[in-house]
């Protein structure tokens, strides 16, 4: 079990020895979110400082050609020596149509093709010769060599979806290199939705997931003391909330035998009342989506909640704490050693 780190919204200068320090102690990853900032300029910069696999956790999809998110990617594998992960994700109808102006529908079958696409402008990077995807979403068949970037000393780019719901699972089993989820999960969702899914779409393409990633977020509330680690749950307590009020969610809190959560979380977010959301959040619920521990016990707690679910373990808040301490990050080498031989 590999242990990541995740990050986004920095400046670039900032993201560089921010992936030194990952580097320097243990993670394996660095995860890279698209929020304010773009995640590909991120990704270029933490490949220049330091040699760490470097994910996109998720780049959104539909807004760039499969063809540019395709050289992209290439040119980050080229410069990480195939350390990098291309994530996509679909975001949501709203920032697609309306931040990003562009198409969305359907989610699941436009994602499918858009895949299948980059897979094709990967080949013909490769070989040198002409993409020849002709899906219903996107039709790519123009390659002259002179725009071409080549074959590069390293792999295809690995190829990873976020999936929440059973059919975008499906398809990730089916079609992509791993899966990332979603930060609002837990042990029972993992266990009960994400594993069968995932199964299911591999058998549909007669293909085996033994070096599939599964890409887990984690809320890890880690100190040695209570006021320690006070400050963590409240801030997961503020995330599971804020997630969670989103309707896509509800049968997570349904599959814990709390429902009602999401629709509760709604009317406080209607009515301005951001506090009030927390409330609702329960310690009972709340010890779902966290892990929480000592320095010595933490590891052991990450391993419990996610042998045989996870293949790399997202520490959701290690950059949060880097900004403010950039030495916090040495504390986490010995849980990351002890991670790495964790089934």
């Amino acid at each position: 079990m590999k242990l990541d780190i995740m990050t986004g919204g920095l400046p670039l200068h900032v993201v560089q020895p921010l992936a030194r320090h990952a580097a320097d102690s243990g993670h394996s990853g660095l995860v890279i979110t698209e929020a304010g900032r773009t995640a590909y300029l991120s990704c270029a910069a933490a490949a220049l400082a330091a040699d760490i696999d470097i994910l996109t956790g998720i780049a959104v999809a539909f807004p760039r050609s499969p063809m540019v998110t395709a050289q992209t990617a290439w040119e980050l594998a080229d410069a990480t020596g195939g350390r990098f992960r291309l994530g996509l994700g679909t975001q949501v109808r709203a920032h697609i149509e309306r931040r990003y102006s562009t198409l969305f529908d359907p989610p699941g079958p436009r994602m499918r093709d858009y895949v299948l696409a980059v897979r094709s402008c990967f080949e013909a990077f490769r070989s040198g010769g002409t993409p020849d995807h002709h899906g219903p979403y996107y039709d790519i068949s123009l390659l002259p060599a002179m725009w071409s970037p080549g074959p590069i000393d390293a792999p295809d780019p690995p190829i990873d979806i976020a999936a929440v719901n059973p059919w975008m699972l499906r398809l990730a089993g089916e079609h992509a290199d791993g899966v990332h989820i979603h930060p609002l999960n837990t042990r029972t969702y993992l266990a009960d939705t994400v594993a069968p899914q995932l199964a299911a779409g591999a058998q549909r393409a007669g293909r085996r997931l033994d070096d599939f990633e599964i890409i887990v977020p984690a809320f890890l509330v880690v100190g040695d003391t209570d006021t320690d680690r006070a400050r963590w749950r409240e801030l997961a307590r503020m995330q599971v909330a804020f997630y969670g009020s989103t309707p896509n969610y509800a049968f997570i809190f349904e599959q814990l035998d709390h429902p009602g959560t999401t629709a509760a979380l709604r009317e406080r977010q209607k009515a301005g009342d951001i506090a009030g959301m927390a409330t609702i959040i329960t310690d009972d619920i709340l010890r779902h989506f966290t892990i929480e521990g000592t320095w010595a016990t933490i590891a052991d707690g990450i391993a419990d909640r996610y042998a045989g679910l996870a293949t790399r373990v997202v520490n959701y808040f290690g950059a949060i704490a880097w900004t403010e301490d950039p030495q916090s990050l040495a504390r986490w080498k010995p849980i990351a050693t002890a991670l790495a031989d964790a089934p």
